[in-house]
């Protein structure tokens, strides 16, 4: 049996296929995380990201493939959770974006889209790491481009491509030494590679196996774990200050003489002014910009069509009228700023309402919210201006697509855990313009540190320290540096980690799983051993971390 053409039926069945094999291994793959953290997520984060695929490309309905892939990637899109969802999702964004106007595609067009996927994908990351799902799909690309000029048949290709694929995974760990070190392979890579298996399966038309068979990494050798760094404005300061929106209805005659091409348009744009967005379809663009000369950007719109539901605002005005304003009680009442924050645990949800939170979205490690989740919190906050803390590393890059999406100005600072979002939002000055809040909260955010107690899932062997299943942990900043199968003295260990000479407030966030009693014992064993120390606790009441502790 031979395929020559791949149609938007068949192509259909195989992005539900993967889906079906992800969501069987869903759980493998979570297991193959570095860290022997209870955060195993990349699974269940690619899992749920793909499901929202799958569902938009069954309501799509088409033999166009070209139609099929754009609602695949919508889907992706509006349900990417995590990192590895995020980073699926920008995948097959690019993959559709390479079969644009096809309704059937052939090796060399497949070659094309998969190429695409991780031209898109890489520019999606600001840090791309080797050893990772970007390395995997960038390893596959390359063989399907190489397969494709002399292999017409469609089941031939994709076994090649997939036989890349999972040689690129078991190589992984010689990128990244860390899965070396603990012996696994990459579990975003693995996620994409089960999707691909999928994908075969229904070419081929065989049944999927029950469980993916990941690489046998037991026998190697250990390597040296690389540590690797990651690391107010006055009305008259408003550099561009007009806030202006406006659609162009495409017109044929003006296409004609001045093609579309939406990057070309976009980057014409930012030479003006910025809060950048430009959305298009094939009937209409928007775009929201803010500039200084509105009448510059509205030409350069009018290249294109007509001007249609345009709307320009004097920032300065705007300003000048809005400080000072308390915030209002009534939902109607648009206020200036909004903040969008993510947390675990009615205790700590209270926390950041109390510092003046507008929104908490209820997520953080294994429960990722995805892109709608933070975009329908942009919405909720009902505000002019916005800023997200997703105060988990995971959850950065789908708070930024939620920020580009936004029809507003919308702030993120990268905050990497809950101590994180905490000292930034108390940074936050109402009176301040966006961009300065962002510098000062970011700055703020780094001024903590984070101390996290949990216990392990399995045994292994990290950093130098030998990890038993069921044993608590301390995770200082997001490294392992101590356990015990004792959970207050592994909390002992953690803060003379933390606690240096410099420092003043302690901050204890006690968990769900943590005693009152045992919070009273370590209250007294703080105020012996580090007598400069100021100590404030709260039940955070959340999952997962017994203790979360602050430094500062």
């Amino acid at each position: 049996m031979t395929l020559e053409k791949l149609d938007g039926i068949t192509f259909t069945q195989m992005v539900l296929s993967g889906a079906h094999h992800l969501t069987n291994n869903a759980k493998k793959i979570d297991a193959l995380n570095v860290f022997p953290v209870p955060d195993g997520d990349t699974g269940t984060n690619m899992n749920l990201s793909m499901t929202s695929g799958a569902n938009e490309v069954k309501k799509a309905n088409s033999e166009n493939i070209s139609t099929v892939a754009k609602a695949f990637s919508k889907g992706l899109l509006m349900g990417a959770r995590g990192n590895s969802g995020v980073i699926l999702s920008q995948i097959f964004r690019g993959f559709a974006n390479g079969m644009e106007t096809k309704a059937e595609l052939t090796t060399e067009d497949l070659a094309e889209a998969f190429d695409s996927g991780v031209q898109t994908a890489y520019k999606a990351v600001m840090k791309p790491v080797e050893g990772t799902i970007l390395t995997v799909a960038k390893d596959a690309a390359a063989e399907a481009v190489t397969v494709a000029k002399t292999e017409t048949d469609i089941i031939s290709f994709m076994e090649k491509v997939l036989t890349e694929a999972k040689e690129s995974l078991a190589r992984t760990p010689d990128l990244l030494p860390v899965l070396k070190e603990v012996g696994v392979v990459d579990s975003g890579g693995q996620g994409l590679v089960t999707i691909y298996e999928g994908f075969l399966a229904t070419l081929k038309g065989e049944e999927l196996p029950e469980e993916i068979d990941t690489v046998d990494m037991e026998d190697m050798v250990n390597a040296e774990h690389h540590k690797i760094a990651q690391d107010f404005m006055d009305t008259s300061d408003i550099e561009y200050g007009y806030c202006t929106e406006f659609m162009v209805k495409f017109d044929s005659d003006k296409l004609k003489e001045h093609p579309f091409h939406e990057e070309q348009f976009r980057e014409g744009l930012s030479q003006h002014g910025d809060s950048l967005l430009v959305v298009a379809d094939e009937d209409v663009v928007k775009v929201h910009v803010h500039v200084e000369y509105p009448g510059t950007v509205l030409t350069m719109g009018q290249e294109y069509g007509s001007l249609i539901n345009m709307k320009i605002e004097n920032m300065r005005e705007q300003h000048t009228a809005i400080v000072g304003d308390k915030p209002q009680d009534t939902p109607k009442k648009t206020s200036k700023y909004g903040i969008v924050t993510v947390a675990m645990g009615a205790g700590i949800k209270s926390l950041f309402e109390s510092l003046g939170a507008s929104v908490v979205i209820e997520g953080g490690q294994t429960m990722n919210p995805s892109t709608q989740d933070l975009t329908d919190a942009i919405n909720e906050a009902n505000a002019e201006q916005i800023i997200i803390l997703p105060n988990n590393k995971n959850i950065t890059m789908a708070a930024e697509q939620a920020a580009e999406m936004a029809d507003k100005e919308v702030g993120v600072v990268p905050t990497r855990s809950i101590p994180q979002g905490i000292s930034a939002l108390l940074a936050f000055h109402p009176e301040s313009e966006l961009e300065d809040n962002k510098k000062s909260m970011e700055e703020a955010s780094t001024h903590v540190k984070t101390g996290q107690v949990t216990y392990a899932v399995r045994d292994t062997q990290i950093d130098g320290i030998t990890i038993k299943k069921g044993n608590f942990m301390g995770i200082a900043d997001g490294k392992i540096k101590s356990t015990h199968k004792n959970r207050l003295e592994a909390v002992k260990l953690l803060l003379d980690e933390l606690i240096t000479e410099d420092d003043e407030i302690l901050t204890i966030l006690q968990g769900e799983e943590a005693e009152d009693s045992e919070v009273k014992d370590l209250e007294a064993f703080i105020e012996e051993t580090y007598e400069d120390i100021e100590i404030e606790t709260h039940n955070g009441e959340q999952p997962i971390y017994s203790y979360i502790l602050s430094v500062e």
